[in-house]
């Protein structure tokens, strides 16, 4: 598990680049710089690990583009010991950017075979989230609710109801939004029963998929 001044010195460019495409807020670019991406792509594509690119992991699976990551956590404005929920561990590349900003992060994953991998490799980087689940993201975590914001990594038809629910008022939930195509949504939660909705583009996501069994 190497990194080197070469990997550094691609991640300052590609925090720049980062910059240059939209991203203002300091503290993510920070984390971009400072969290090893090659590390959570097969060795086979380390080359290409600080191009602004989604590539496949296991499970039929991908890690998200840099850029859509640091979107993201950007509209969560991110504060030292939010409470964070993020549906869809993956690669746990974006954990590693909630982490490394100061969240408190409680992770579910879907697939076990990613659960597994992602499990293990964190803490091996030194990476510790609060608490690692696997399970259907549809149904959050009820147990550790409320949370101070919600992230969700994978494209979902609707916004899950027990996830607004688990939001605490004044939170921030980030989904995308849509089948094929999906549009980077926010809700902002006024009160008990109203929430507001922003609305910023389209992206592309792997599906959130419900639990069947």
């Amino acid at each position: 598990m190497k990194d080197t001044n070469k990997h550094q010195g691609l991640r300052n460019q590609l925090a720049k680049q980062l910059e240059e495409k939209g991203i203002t807020d300091k503290n993510v670019l920070e984390a971009i710089k400072r969290i090893p991406r090659h590390l959570f792509l097969d060795s086979g594509f380390e080359d290409f690990a600080y191009q602004d690119k989604a590539f496949p992991i296991a499970a039929g699976q991908t890690i998200s583009q840099p850029f859509t990551v640091a979107f993201q956590t950007q509209l969560l404005q991110v504060k030292k010991d939010d409470k964070i929920l993020e549906i869809g561990t993956g690669s746990g590349y974006q954990t590693a950017v909630l982490v490394a900003l100061g969240a408190k992060v409680y992770s579910v994953e879907r697939q076990n075979e990613l659960f597994k991998i992602t499990s293990a490799l964190l803490p091996k980087m030194g990476i510790r989230p609060k608490h690692l689940s696997f399970g259907d993201g549809y149904k959050g975590l009820p147990n550790y609710a409320p949370f101070d914001s919600i992230i969700v990594t994978a494209g979902a038809p609707i916004i899950p109801k027990p996830l607004m629910a688990q939001l605490k008022i004044g939170g921030r939930l980030v989904i995308p939004l849509g089948e094929g195509e999906q549009i980077m949504t926010m809700l902002i939660r006024k009160n008990e029963t109203q929430f507001e909705k922003h609305e910023f583009g389209e992206f592309r996501f792997v599906p959130l998929l419900e639990d069947k069994n």
